[in-house]
């Protein structure tokens, strides 16, 4: 079975949670396992040490992001890919997996577009376009390179790095490229790990919800989730079987995903 696991940035702030890297290393034998990363809120604190304030915007549908120059996107890639990837790969080595990190950006994994204009709404409620900065969508996969490895066992462990038409770094979203991962992979699962147990709706977390389903109720979730959501819906529109949201903090996580233990399923099928 071939999962694709985006770590969302909550878990990885202390390191990788224990019960998270047993699991992986449990399932190993009888599964291929694509692993991408997030880590915006560590991304801001090593940022803020350096003396870089960072920018957030909002655009008209209601979506967060970091707004990337050109400074910014040097220290993104510094922690993403040097500090971020290194901790998973070093807890999975000592729990005896063989993970290789990697930036989008090496050898062209993660091909992206870069965005020349954003629209974001101003302090006023006003749209207002500004400059993309170094921003960007995965518009392409590099799916040879994975599939060389996933061949000889390794656990492929990618920073959403992606690497732009002039092969300038961009900054891409870690749930959309993990999204975009598994439709070139054509993984049976994408499983979004993060800290609370799946979709909530209603105070209660939703079990099951089609692609359809799951997009319209996009305003009525907050900025973390909705990005999940997006991501979910994306890879099940683009053929990946199911995409699971759900916590990454209980025990045997990724099995109780691929189980449908207490989680959010988002599939058409």
């Amino acid at each position: 079975m071939r999962v694709v696991i985006k770590i969302g940035g909550s878990l990885m702030k202390g390191g990788l949670p224990t019960p998270l890297v047993e699991d992986i290393r449990s399932l190993a034998p009888g599964h291929q396992f694509v692993i991408v990363h997030g880590g915006g809120d560590v991304v801001t604190d090593y940022a803020t040490r350096l003396g870089k304030e960072q920018r957030f915007v909002v655009s008209p549908e209601g979506i967060r992001s970091r707004y990337t120059d050109a400074e910014t996107a040097e220290i993104y890639q510094m922690v993403m890919s040097g500090l971020l990837a290194k901790r998973i790969v070093s807890a999975l080595a000592r729990a005896g997996v063989k993970g290789v990190s990697l930036s989008g950006a090496d050898a062209q994994l993660l091909q992206g577009k870069r965005k020349t204009k954003l629209v974001i709404m101003d302090d006023r409620g006003r749209r207002v376009a500004i400059d993309g900065g170094y921003t960007g969508r995965v518009a392409g996969v590099n799916v040879p390179l994975l599939e060389t490895l996933l061949s000889q066992g390794y656990v492929p462990v990618i920073s959403p790095v992606a690497s732009g038409e002039d092969a300038e770094p961009l900054n891409v979203d870690g749930d959309r490229a993990a999204s975009a991962v598994a439709a070139g992979l054509r993984a049976d699962s994408v499983v979004f790990l993060t800290d609370v147990d799946g979709l909530l709706l209603d105070g209660q977390v939703a079990p099951r919800l089609t692609a359809a389903e799951a997009s319209s109720i996009l305003p009525r979730i907050g900025f973390g989730m909705q990005k999940k959501v997006i991501g979910a819906v994306e890879a099940v529109e683009a053929g990946v079987r199911e995409a699971i949201i759900c916590s990454g903090t209980r025990p045997t996580p990724v099995a109780r995903a691929l189980s449908h233990d207490y989680c959010t399923v988002i599939s058409d099928r």
